[in-house]
């Protein structure tokens, strides 16, 4: 089981350049953990490619249904005091935007700390360090 990244679920659901290497995860394990609010941030991204009109409308769609399943299965860190609390925390040590916090928050909550043991799927870069910096092993690689 990993702890996956909104930057990672994206290209489960619409074709990207690192689909292959994300799907190539779930197939090798299919257990997902991700923050409460992944679903929401997939749908918003989904929506800017509509506006900008980046995806045709039908795949937009369809990859909204794919997301509907993958939330389906997935299992989610739930938003609390102590989670704002890490995620305020990682702010001060490492270059995350708000969102990205809170995905590492989630993670460690997850991981109930014990990074070395646990891997976090992610594409976005500081992320990625940030995450590293943690103890996670970071995929892909």
């Amino acid at each position: 089981m990993k702890f996956w990244d909104t930057s990672a679920i994206v290209p489960l659901c619409v074709v990207e350049p690192a689909t292959a290497k994300v799907r190539a995860l779930t197939r090798a394990d299919p257990s997902m953990v991700v923050w409460w609010a992944t679903r929401t941030e997939c749908l918003s991204g989904f929506a800017r490619m509509r506006r900008e009109r980046k995806l045709p409308v039908a795949t937009i769609a369809r990859a909204e249904q794919v997301l509907v399943a993958l939330a389906a299965e997935w299992s989610e860190v739930l938003p609390g005091e102590g989670l704002r609390e890490r995620a305020e925390r990682l702010l001060g040590i490492h270059s995350l935007r708000a969102a990205d916090a809170f995905q590492l928050a989630a993670a460690l909550v997850w991981s109930r700390g014990e990074t070395s043991f646990h891997a976090v799927v992610s594409l976005d870069e500081r992320l990625r360090d940030a995450a590293s910096r943690e103890g996670f092993r970071v995929m892909p690689t």
